[in-house]
């Protein structure tokens, strides 16, 4: 199954989709904070844009490494650095969706052989969102796998949060 990338299709149909749907929202409601201290929808999409970002880098960087280890970056302090709450959501959208289009074509474009290739040494233990542990076996196409499973997760929160018209 591997050889097919039916993850890049699952991330290709899921932000095409899922882009379509949040336009609908509300600026204003997509600002709203659930609570003190919890991220707004912009806030979220803001991080799966930072997430994007620095996947990308990863998964490019992936080729030419012996092993995966990448560095990671302080979640909290990048969605409020750039200041996702006040952007523009259309804005937000557009980049969201046009990343993870690269992404895609980056994941397709890998060498099944870089994808598959096994390594004991990386640090997926700390970037996963389902780690690995130390030591363990770990590929690219399980990390690229994890990003699509990540990017899911943080969807189902922004579903939670906003009303869309295909509810």
């Amino acid at each position: 199954m591997s050889a097919t990338l039916d993850y890049a299709g699952d991330l290709e149909a899921t932000v095409r989709g899922t882009a379509k749907q949040l336009a609908g929202v509300a600026d204003a409601e997509a600002a709203r904070r659930p609570a003190p201290g919890k991220w707004c929808a912009k806030e979220i999409i803001g991080h799966l844009i930072d997430s994007a970002s620095h996947n990308h880098q990863r998964f490019v960087r992936a080729r030419w490494q012996e092993d995966l280890v990448f560095t990671s970056y302080e979640q909290d302090a990048w969605v409020e650095a750039q200041g996702y709450q006040a952007a523009p959501w259309s804005e937000l959208l557009d980049l969201w969706l046009t990343f993870n289009l690269h992404l895609v074509r980056v994941m397709k474009a890998t060498p099944e052989a870089v994808r598959l290739r096994s390594h004991t040494r990386h640090n997926l233990g700390q970037l996963a969102w389902q780690p690995v542990a130390a030591g363990e076996p770990a590929t690219l196409e399980y990390f690229m796998r994890d990003y699509v499973a990540h990017l899911h997760h943080h969807l189902r929160q922004i579903e939670a949060l906003v009303h869309t018209s295909g509810k």
